[in-house]
């Protein structure tokens, strides 16, 4: 497809109707606020764009939502590099969701800025299942542990 605005606006169709959400933020001074969302992050979130757009993603972000995740995120923007990571995020109802964040940098020549692309996968299921075989794993450890002290006696 060689017609610039033909390709624009299918590209537009394609991020529109992903499956996992979509946003495009930029550095705001401490900020990156959002300039875009897809409607599968509206879906994700609860949030619609017009209550999201030009405020930090911060907002998804709770008491329990892990500080190390928060940090190496922050640290990767600020360097303009890219990151994947898993972190607790909040909908705009209050319940939980975790979140696959995956933020890519991209350096715009023409407006001379650095856009962050993040794309979002909700992945509780398989955090939870995760959760759910660690502590199925140390219930069977301890019960070895009764049954190798209850052998030996």
């Amino acid at each position: 497809m060689k017609d610039p605005k033909l390709r624009n606006a299918l590209l537009l169709q394609l991020v529109e109707n992903a499956q996992d959400g979509i946003v495009v933020a930029e550095k705001e001074g401490h900020d990156t606020i959002l300039i875009y969302v897809n409607p599968a992050f509206e879906k994700l979130t609860g949030y619609q764009a017009d209550e999201v757009l030009y405020q930090d993603c911060r907002f998804l972000q709770g008491e329990d939502t892990a500080p190390e995740s928060v940090k190496l995120i922050r640290h990767a923007i600020d360097e303009k590099q890219p990151v994947r990571s898993v972190l607790k995020n909040y909908r705009k109802d209050g319940s939980i969701f975790w979140n696959e964040l995956s933020v890519t940098p991209y350096y715009d020549d023409v407006d001379g800025v650095t856009y962050y692309i993040g794309i979002q996968k909700d992945v509780t299921d398989q955090v939870l299942l995760q959760q759910a075989l660690e502590k199925a794993e140390e219930r069977i450890a301890a019960l070895e542990a009764e049954l190798k002290g209850a052998a030996s006696n």
